[in-house]
């Protein structure tokens, strides 16, 4: 049978995300204070245009973590450095140069967590890898704020030794670094939406691709270990979806979907759930699981086919654009939820 449906590497990621998502909090917090403590209309504005990509990139990260499968939290190390800086920011204690100097430290941290978590990704499957591909843009946009960051340390910094204006070529480097990375990323800064704003029909698309992706893994693989681990994201990720959509989306879609179709939808994800624990009390390593594994894919992917034609285009004809979207943040909340108490 699966003994653990979450494996050591995957709690492991699951943790640095939650660990990043404490650090955006921190940095919205920072920038905001910024705002209203600096006088310097240039630099306030730059710290304005930080805080909307940051209260963007964190509903891409709320995204990207909801997709992965796997809610956790915060290291505690992580919780307590969060608490003393908030302590910082807020005394006297720090000039507003060494407040700015440290958010910049905070930036690179954040930078090198999103870049570790992609790597990561790279080695533990091809699932993990899709989830946290939103992450990609944040890594970009938050290396271009280092950037301008080290240009504002340098204007406040002349500032505050010498009382006298830096030369004002900061800014021209500024700017060419920051074009310097658009060139390395291509056109990354171009892709990055805000995710929050995605429809109902593309967060459920996510979750059918990355469920066909987790099939293809556990076909493709001969290692008992491997297919567990596969399974294991696999049974989270499809019982998370079913509940999310039976609370949010199915009671939606009833009235202009029809009470028989709707029902329909109902019955083939309770015949999933029982599918999904006859295999998870089925030995990985044994001839059957891989067959009863079979069964499930062509249930899910008849399932599928049915939402991505007759479902979403009853949604596309009967609700706005906006109820569209509102229908989206319900259902990650919703998912959200469900993956917390899983993970208890």
């Amino acid at each position: 049978m699966v003994s653990n449906l979450t494996d050591t590497k995957r709690a492991a990621i699951a943790e640095k995300l939650a660990s990043m998502r404490a650090i955006q909090n921190l940095l919205i917090a920072n920038e905001q204070q910024f705002i209203r403590e600096i006088t310097d209309s240039d630099i306030r504005d730059r710290f304005n245009n930080m805080l909307s990509d940051d209260q963007k990139n964190m509903g891409v990260l709320d995204t990207a973590i909801t997709q992965y499968g796997v809610q956790s939290e915060p290291k505690q190390n992580v919780q307590r450095m969060v608490e003393q800086i908030q302590q910082l920011m807020q005394g006297s204690e720090l000039s507003l140069y060494e407040k700015v100097a440290q958010h910049e430290l905070l930036k690179h941290g954040q930078v090198m967590s999103g870049l570790l978590v992609h790597k990561a990704g790279q080695v533990v499957g091809a699932d993990v890898e899709a989830a946290i591909a939103p992450l990609n843009t944040v890594n970009f946009e938050n290396r271009a704020h280092q950037e301008q960051l080290k240009g504002v340390l340098e204007v406040m910094g002349t500032r505050e030794l010498t009382g006298q204006e830096p030369d004002q070529s900061v800014w021209g480097r500024v700017q060419d670094a920051v074009a310097a990375l658009t060139g390395v990323f291509g056109s990354a800064v171009t892709q990055s939406s805000d995710k929050s704003d995605m429809n109902i029909q593309d967060v459920i698309r996510m979750d059918h691709q990355k469920a066909r992706t987790l099939f293809q893994e556990i076909e493709s693989s001969s290692d008992p270990q491997k297919i567990q681990e596969y399974f294991g994201q696999l049974y989270q990720d499809l019982t998370a979806h079913a509940e999310a959509e039976e609370q949010v989306v199915y009671p939606t879609v009833r009235p202009f979907y029809g009470e028989s179709d709707t029902q329909e939808l109902y019955d083939e994800q309770a015949q999933q759930k029982q599918m999904l624990e006859d295999i998870k009390s089925t030995n990985p390593g044994s001839p059957e699981f891989k067959t009863k594994v079979s069964r499930l894919k062509d249930i899910t992917l008849d399932h599928v086919r049915q939402e991505e034609s007759t479902m979403f285009a009853a949604i596309r004809n009967n609700c706005s654009s906006e109820q569209q979207e509102q229908l989206a943040t319900q259902f990650k909340e919703a998912k959200k939820k469900l993956q917390t108490k899983m993970a208890r």
